[in-house]
């Protein structure tokens, strides 16, 4: 295997699957499925995940909303999909935490370094909700925090197009994929891989990032096995 220990970054709307909102257990019972084939590897997995699914705090604010508020309600939702996430991965047979920024001991471990770590090491995946636990962070900045944290070898930021283009692929059949991209290239052409907040932070860090599509059956091992899939930032 190419990595040891990966930080998979899952948007909330991914687990939307064909719905309009909320949460497809279709989808998240393939994606388990696709974990567990790496897990089964000896593969060290933590997740990050959005919460765009329920809420997304800057939509919010958009709307008249405080954005502090907003926010908060975003890092709740992040919880909600993790405990969904949890559920799916242990149905099949994967062993998790979900660890969260913000105090909800009910639910969630409180986020700590050493005992993610700890987790990891020994064959857990784990699951970090609640972003960062500050407002106006998102949570593409909490999977890159994290990742430096927990000495991650790469973030996999799985999407539902197949990497990096040099125009929306949605909108435009003529758009160009990149294979491989520098950091640099990425801020030139002002692509929207993560905010720039996180972006910078991988960068300074020199923490790899490939963009993938998650959709794909297969294509997560393909990754880790050492397979040119999707779009390397580095």
């Amino acid at each position: 295997m190419t990595y040891k220990r990966i930080l998979l970054k899952l948007s909330g709307e991914a687990l939307m699957g064909n719905r309009n909102y909320g949460i497809d257990p279709d989808r998240l019972s393939d994606y388990a499925k696709e974990i567990k084939q790496i897990t089964d590897q000896g593969i060290q997995v933590a997740i990050v995940i959005g919460g765009g699914n329920i809420f997304r705090g800057v939509a919010g604010a958009s709307n008249g909303m405080d954005r502090v508020q907003g926010d908060h309600m975003g890092m709740l939702a992040t919880v909600i999909n993790g405990l969904a996430l949890q559920s799916a991965l242990e149905d099949a047979g994967i062993p998790t935490r979900l660890q969260s920024a913000i105090k909800i001991n009910e639910v969630a471990e409180p986020f700590i370094r050493r005992r993610a770590m700890r987790h990891l090491e020994k064959g857990r995946v784990v699951i970090f909700g609640g972003g960062t636990g500050n407002p106006y962070f998102t949570t593409d900045s909490a999977a890159v925090l994290r990742a430096i944290e927990i000495e991650a070898d790469v973030i996999l930021k799985g999407t539902r197009v197949d990497g990096i283009y040099n125009t929306d692929p949605e909108k435009d059949k003529t758009a160009i994929k990149f294979e491989t991209i520098s950091f640099e290239d990425v801020l030139k052409k002002g692509l929207k891989v993560m905010d720039t907040t996180a972006f910078t932070l991988s960068q300074e860090n020199d923490l790899p990032i490939i963009v993938f599509d998650m959709n794909t059956k297969g294509n997560l091992l393909k990754i880790v096995s050492g397979a040119a899939i999707g779009t390397t930032v580095s």
